[in-house]
């Protein structure tokens, strides 16, 4: 299939993929390393990271990959990732925030207390950026680019209930993890352009694409077999935002056709809700306090 849109060489990048192991992380991971990139494999299983890296090895033999354990719902777990990765690499091209938990049944939480959804998903990726930053200060042209969801559009953001203390709903806390994905990376640009950083912040989601993510959503499960698009596609977005020439801060990219369930990775647009500035105030405050990470921009 011809893409719409031009890979480079990116060979000499070193790259994070976030849930490298399955679905749209894999296939990012696949799509790096045939193009040149270094990628590091940021998985919570050490097992299934292997069987993954083992796969892409098989169709190419020359692929540079290093796995290197992360659980985004332990905050001591991303500490140590970043920690373990600073003290390897002296750069961070390109940073893609990818993995995450969809629908879970009940209020589960996170090793440090935080409703799961939103901890894995929101919280360990921010705190994650938030520990790199240094590396990504110098790297020019860094791109940070966070998996969301059309989903986002579930989400309602009430300060008061980020962790679901008040009440729970699988898909509202699927919501607003996914909305907080997108706030954050539009506060993120804002700050990239107030600090004059060499960086950028984008998004990118995959419409409906057949992965594990919605095992514990029957219906989404079902669908899967009726309207999903596979998880190559579903990744091209991710890899657009990351790699292609004509992308901007703060763009947003996700399937063309359906509604935005499939197809050709296109610029889109996201809620009203997204794009409010108190709400990502409140939220970057919120995260720095719940996380305990606190950006430092001084290059």
């Amino acid at each position: 299939m011809e893409l719409n849109f031009e890979i480079p060489d990116l060979t000499g990048k070193i790259t994070i993929v976030t849930g490298a192991n399955s679905g749209i992380g894999l296939e990012t991971t696949r799509t790096f390393a045939a193009n040149g990139a270094t990628v590091v494999m940021a998985c919570r299983n050490p097992e299934k990271a292997q069987l993954a890296a083992s796969e892409i090895r098989n169709t190419n033999p020359q692929a540079k990959l290093e796995l290197l354990e992360l659980d985004l719902a332990s905050l001591k777990s991303v500490r140590k990732f970043a920690g373990d990765f600073s003290a390897r690499y002296d750069r961070l091209d390109i940073l893609a925030n990818n993995a995450g938990v969809m629908a879970l049944p009940e209020h589960y939480k996170t090793a440090d207390g935080f409703e799961m959804q939103f901890g894995t998903n929101h919280l360990g990726h921010f705190a994650l950026t938030g520990l790199l930053l240094p590396l990504i200060l110098k790297t020019p042209a860094a791109r940070i680019v966070n998996v969301a969801s059309m989903a986002h559009k579930w989400g309602k953001f009430n300060p008061e209930n980020l962790n679901a203390e008040k009440s729970y709903q699988k898909m509202g806390a699927y919501g607003l993890a996914k909305l907080s994905n997108l706030l954050f990376t539009y506060e993120l640009q804002r700050k990239f352009e107030q600090f004059d950083i060499d960086a950028m912040a984008v998004a990118a989601h995959p419409g409906w694409s057949n992965t594990n993510l919605q095992k514990y959503s029957n219906a989404f499960m079902f669908g899967n077999k009726l309207f999903a698009q596979s998880s190559y596609m579903g990744a091209l977005p991710t890899v657009r935002a990351a790699v292609a020439t004509d992308v901007q801060g703060s763009d947003y990219y996700g399937p063309k056709n359906w509604g935005g369930w499939r197809g050709q990775a296109v610029k889109v647009e996201s809620n009203e809700a997204s794009h409010n500035e108190a709400d990502a105030t409140v939220l970057w405050a919120t995260s720095e306090k719940l996380t305990d990470v606190n950006f430092n921009w001084e290059t």
